[in-house]
């Protein structure tokens, strides 16, 4: 079984600042893509940023310049800077990752964590 545990996540005031962390653990030979997603209150949920094993990384226009996505693969730990946080990035937070496991390859979610921008 392979779990995905968040942390990080809180109440912060619009221009500040939040990192998240998320940690792979189980049986894992190794992880390709780690992501973090965004799901904000009646919207549907939507990638963030995205990074390869190999360090390649992706995100959404809304986001870039503001959030840096960065991993640990000798801690299979994905992390997230969001910096000028806006009340528009108010939302529950999930990590994603694609697992190659005794079982097969699997896409694991975590179970979200809660990021509030609000003065």
């Amino acid at each position: 079984q392979v779990q995905l545990v968040e942390s990080g996540g809180g109440l912060v005031q619009p221009g500040g600042s939040l990192r998240l962390s998320c940690a792979a653990s189980g049986s894992i030979f190794s992880i390709n893509a780690m992501g973090w997603y965004r799901q904000a209150p009646g919207k549907q949920r939507e990638l963030v940023a995205a990074i390869t094993s190999g360090g390649s990384t992706n995100y959404a226009d809304s986001v870039k310049g503001r959030f840096t996505i960065s991993r640990d693969n000798a801690k299979n730990t994905v992390y997230l800077q969001m910096n000028s946080l806006k009340p528009e990035d108010t939302a529950v937070y999930y990590c994603n990752a694609d697992v190659f496991s005794p079982l097969g390859y699997l896409e694991v979610w975590g179970q979200g964590t809660l990021v509030t921008v609000s003065s």
